[in-house]
């Protein structure tokens, strides 16, 4: 009964040493392209610091993509943890809720301000997989756009079920907006982005409201396509100070 027992205890043991040296690797890229920048670190490097095996480094994270991939992850796990007193807590006022959320993620991702602008120029790219409009994003996309669907349904407004879908979306698009303009914010703790947050939000929620009426819609639908067609070049022409060509090899 007893080898039972520890034999349970070693194969609950495992998954947790697991998760630690995952965690450690994540951590220790993070510190090292905050210092060193994106592209001057190496897997190799991250391991030597991380104190394991390029290997055991490869093991956990195929690429320095798939790290960036974890930042995504935690900073999507860290939202939802960070903003569940807002989304579940009785408050229904649709500015509120709007407002808690984005500053909820400021805050989320205030420490990591310096690493996101230095690797912003590969993030931004829409061919790039560490775009968060990439396939490889898709889980921490849909996590933030989850988080919009819930602040939309626990708030007192009446949302048509035509627009069901597509308004989570465009509060994550705006959302990446208020990220692209936190990426180049200078101001003292990020003070602009958190005014931009503060003016944003009642009037998205003032926007949402209307929306109810059958005449606008087609507009919120249009605004919608716009923002999901063109967001991904603009935040590629921003980095790079030059206008991004599509596939065809014109300009955008």
């Amino acid at each position: 009964m007893n080898d039972v027992k520890d034999e349970q205890q070693d194969q609950s043991a495992k998954p947790a040493k697991s998760e630690q040296t995952r965690t450690l690797i994540l951590e220790t890229a993070l510190r090292l392209f905050q210092e060193r920048g994106y592209d001057k670190t190496t897997m190799r490097a991250i391991a030597q610091e991380a104190g394991v095996s390029v290997g055991n480094a490869y093991y956990y994270f195929a690429s320095k993509e798939h790290l960036v991939q974890g930042f995504y992850d935690r900073i999507a796990e860290q939202h939802q943890a960070a903003v569940a007193d807002i989304l579940d807590g009785g408050e229904k006022d649709l500015t509120a809720r709007i407002r808690g959320v984005l500053l909820g993620w400021l805050d989320i991702a205030e420490p990591y301000h310096e690493f996101a602008s230095q690797f912003f120029k590969n993030a931004a790219d829409p061919d790039s997989p560490l775009s968060p409009f990439s396939p490889e994003s898709e889980g921490p996309r849909q996590a933030a756009i989850d988080v919009h669907r819930r602040v939309l349904a626990g708030a007192a407004v009446k949302v048509d079920p035509e627009l069901a879908e597509k308004l989570p979306q465009l509060l994550w698009l705006q959302q990446m907006g208020l990220v692209l303009f936190w990426v180049y914010d200078r101001s003292d703790g990020c003070a602009n982005s958190r005014r931009l947050v503060e003016r944003l939000a009642p009037v998205t929620a003032r926007a949402i409201s209307l929306s109810r009426f059958r005449i606008l819609r087609p507009l919120v639908t249009e605004v919608h396509d716009l923002l999901r067609d063109f967001m991904p070049t603009a935040a590629g022409m921003a980095a790079s100070g030059k206008p991004k060509r599509d596939r065809s090899g014109k300009g955008a």
